[in-house]
């Protein structure tokens, strides 16, 4: 992996470990939000509640600005071929766990997953 690469996967990696202790100013957006408001839009979006799509729209715009930063800075697909909307299913999944963590956490969790999947096909 280039260099550039392997900086941008660290710091990456660094922002998640301290996210939950950051700043607000620090993480813009959507992804600051914890996972139990994210959870609560992904139920109204199932259930077709007008305010809850809108925010599950919110959520899902910001991961793929996220996401196409990172696709730009990496010079890869982050997400491995993964629509968004099986990125934010995959999120939903781990919120239901870690309903204390962010958006952020729960989205840089699924990318460091793709990439040790991705990385095991290539052993």
């Amino acid at each position: 992996m280039p260099l550039i690469k392997q900086i941008l996967l660290l710091t990456l990696l660094q922002l998640s470990l301290t996210s939950a202790n950051a700043a607000p100013s620090q993480l813009l957006g959507y992804g600051v939000k914890p996972c139990e408001a994210y959870l609560e839009a992904y139920k109204g979006w199932e259930s077709g509640l007008e305010e809850q799509i809108e925010q599950y729209l919110h959520y899902r715009d910001w991961l793929a600005g996220f996401v196409s930063g990172l696709n730009l800075a990496m010079g890869e697909d982050v997400l491995h071929g993964i629509e968004v909307a099986g990125a934010m299913r995959r999120i939903q999944l781990y919120c239901d766990e870690h309903p204390t963590k962010d958006f952020f956490t729960a989205s840089v969790s699924l990318i460091k997953l793709l990439s040790n999947l991705e990385r095991g096909k290539a052993e």
